[in-house]
């Protein structure tokens, strides 16, 4: 639960004896039947074209110092990025940016730059714009190469170099074992693992982990539950205590024991009660995330920690390095603080000095029962996380972990670490909203394990799709707040971002259920004879990488989604003006445009693939 105040956590690949690890249940099918592709070359990994061009100008401005035609200075990273308006180009650089440094006008530096560019074989046309922009557009003909290049290598085009030789882990959904996945743990699920394939496509290894807190109160309550269920079913007239878990899913549960065992568990603890419900929760949690296509790879049990003794040894690092003291109140607190203490007669506990490291007071760690808070655990945790020696460590957690994060982030630094490598991504809150009919309005439904009233990932499903569970849980920023509108997600028609991207390659599929019932291929495709229409997708589709890389550097796995819906909008106008197997179009003509549609294909499969989607043959 740690942190750079912006998004996720982790870092590390190799699992110490006390985490228990998962073999993927399965593997993912290729993107694309490439038997229609060209011949595979060697690297056919997407190009960024926007890096290529700030590379040529970095070398043309280079040149010109050299030259003495502009004065030595250190040349700033100014990003190439698409401009605003239609008709300027596929990319922009503002020269304005080297103004001062140069001490020449915007536009004399776009010139000196233009006129020492080395030959870009992507450039179809670079312009001199003012105030002082170099607008670059791609070349038709190149376009046209990365369409046979998209198949070449299938989702190899797209793949990244970022992370090649890193290892990353992303830790998400880690919900307690103590009742099924609510909707709020369903964003953590898919903003996680869209996270973790985003890395992937970056060139990470990435692991995706679950940390599950099974060491405290809400296990012992959970245990009580059940057992005052089970002896309820054996028909004992025993409450059930406000403060326990009121959810007929225990009642289910509690069904099963006794037909399972009878009447022998009667005299039984409450911990062999907390094992079970455990077991039979911690396997619906699976399921309900299997439905949506995620899986783990490792599942880190907090009893781990005590069990091996980590958290003590933590304890007595933090204590050596002067960071750990026994107190009845905390070293900074006021007169009244004192008074409230002294009167309460408190005894001493074990506090952590993180006052130091920024946070507003000091945190207890032991209290003075001997029993941890969940903040030594915490610290353990990440300790193990960082000594595994992952690149990054991504968390995922609700804004309610945020002062927690800060400080387990300072408890890693008076452990003498460095938690730069671990970052946190923050969830607003989302929940389900039904129209009433009498209230005339939406209403959210409460979300509470214990209360038994809430919203389950499985009703989520049940009542929509996977896929659209997915794609809404996760096409919104993780700064805001999320409303999921049951109605608007199964409308089956464009106003459904989710039907309105997957329908794009249902569309392209359908044409090549066609083409193979008329006995009709691609094969030796002139993509010549491709126009303005069609190589308007490409150049939209080549935005891809660069989308990728925005989503893994920034931790803003949300882009994937928009970019997929802004491609759908692209595709869809070009569909219905572009046709292929149609009388009036010739032969040749047909088979360059059965390419492009393959290519298309390929792209979207790949994003839904990104998404964690389905890619639907037919709808």
């Amino acid at each position: 639960m740690c942190v750079r105040v912006l998004a996720i956590a982790t870092r590390g690949f190799m699992l110490s004896q006390w985490h228990w690890q998962v073999a993927p249940t399965s593997i993912r099918a290729p993107l694309l039947d490439c038997a229609h592709c060209p011949s595979a070359k060697e690297n056919s990994t997407l190009e960024q074209l926007n890096r290529r061009l700030e590379a040529a100008i970095e070398s043309a401005l280079l040149s010109a110092q050299k030259a003495g035609d502009l004065p030595q200075f250190e040349i700033p990273r100014i990003p190439v990025s698409p401009p605003k308006r239609a008709g300027q180009g596929d990319w922009a650089y503002p020269a304005m940016g080297l103004a001062r440094l140069a001490r020449k006008s915007p536009l004399d530096i776009a010139r000196l730059i233009v006129d020492r560019l080395p030959t870009l074989d992507f450039a179809g046309k670079i312009e001199i714009a003012p105030p002082g922009f170099i607008n670059c557009t791609i070349a038709d003909d190149y376009l046209r190469k990365q369409i046979d290049a998209m198949l070449t290598g299938c989702q190899d085009f797209f793949q990244l170099d970022i992370g090649v030789g890193k290892r990353a882990q992303v830790e998400f959904v880690s919900a307690n074992p103590s009742g099924p996945i609510t909707i709020g743990h369903t964003r953590n699920a898919v903003v996680g693992d869209a996270l973790a394939r985003l890395l992937e496509a970056a060139g990470y290894a990435v692991q995706r982990e679950y940390y599950y807190n099974n060491a405290g109160n809400q296990m012992i309550i959970l245990g009580k539950s059940l057992q005052l269920r089970y002896l309820q079913q054996l028909g004992e007239d025993v409450p059930l205590p406000d403060d326990h878990y009121q959810g007929e899913y225990l009642v289910d549960v509690a069904r099963d024991l006794a037909e399972k065992h009878g009447e022998s568990l009667r005299n039984a603890g409450w911990q062999r009660f907390r094992d079970e419900a455990e077991r039979v929760m911690f396997a619906w949690i699976k399921r309900s995330l299997a439905a949506i296509n995620i899986q783990h790879d490792a599942f880190f049990n907090e009893t781990s920690l005590f069990e091996s003794g980590q958290i003590w040894s933590v304890l007595e690092a933090m204590r050596e390095n002067g960071h750990i003291y026994q107190a009845t109140h905390w070293e900074g607190a006021d007169a009244d603080e004192i008074a409230d203490v002294t009167a309460k007669g408190y005894e001493p506990a074990t506090w952590f000095r993180s006052s130091k490291f920024g946070d507003e007071k000091d945190r207890v760690m032991v209290k003075s029962d001997g029993v941890p808070t969940y903040t030594l655990p915490d610290i353990a945790y990440h300790r193990d996380k960082l000594e595994r020696g992952f690149d990054i460590a991504v968390n995922v957690l609700g804004t309610d972990h945020f002062s927690q994060a800060q400080v387990v982030r300072h408890g890693i630094r008076a452990l003498g670490m460095d938690p730069a490598p671990i970052d946190v991504i923050f969830l607003q809150m989302v929940r389900a909203v039904r129209w009433n009919k009498r209230l005339g309005d939406f209403e959210a439904v409460k979300q509470s394990k214990r209360a038994g009233d809430f919203d389950t990932l499985d009703d989520l499903v049940a009542m929509t799709s996977a896929d659209a569970v997915r794609y809404h849980m996760l096409a919104r920023s993780p700064n805001s707040q999320l409303d999921f509108d049951v109605d608007q997600v199964v409308k089956q028609s464009n106003e459904n971002p989710v039907y309105y991207i997957q329908n794009a390659y249902v569309r392209c599929a359908g044409i090549f259920r066609e083409a193979a019932g008329r006995g009709f291929d691609d094969d030796d495709a002139d993509l010549t004879l491709l126009t303005e229409s069609e190589l308007r997708f490409v150049r939209k589709a080549l935005e891809l990488g660069n989308v990728i890389e925005q989503a893994v550097t920034q931790y803003e796995p949300q882009k994937i989604a928009f970019f997929a819906h802004e491609l759908a909008g692209v595709f869809h106008p070009i569909y219905d003006e572009v046709r292929v197997l149609h009388s009036e179009v010739p032969a040749e003509t047909a088979k360059a445009r059965l390419r492009f549609y393959r290519a298309c294909k390929s792209i979207f499969r790949y994003l839904l693939e990104l998404m964690g989607m389905s890619a639907p043959e037919r709808m």
